[in-house]
């Protein structure tokens, strides 16, 4: 398990917050825990083997290497 998954998810979302100014907008709080959600989804994703290397992509959508 990784540090990221030891950690819950209030203490995680007290972290993101700490990070905005004091005049951050609810808009703010929830793109910034929107932004840390997705990321930390896509470190899994690559510790699980869930990804796929450039050459691949490009190999897929058929663009130029």
């Amino acid at each position: 398990m990784s540090s990221i998954e030891n950690t819950s998810i209030k203490t995680k979302a007290h972290e993101t917050l700490q990070t905005l100014p004091d005049n951050a907008s609810w808009e703010d709080v929830m793109y910034s825990i929107y932004v840390r959600q997705k990321i930390e989804n896509g470190l899994k994703d690559v510790a699980e083997g869930n990804s796929l290397s450039v050459e691949e992509v490009r190999k897929r959508f058929g663009l130029p290497e």
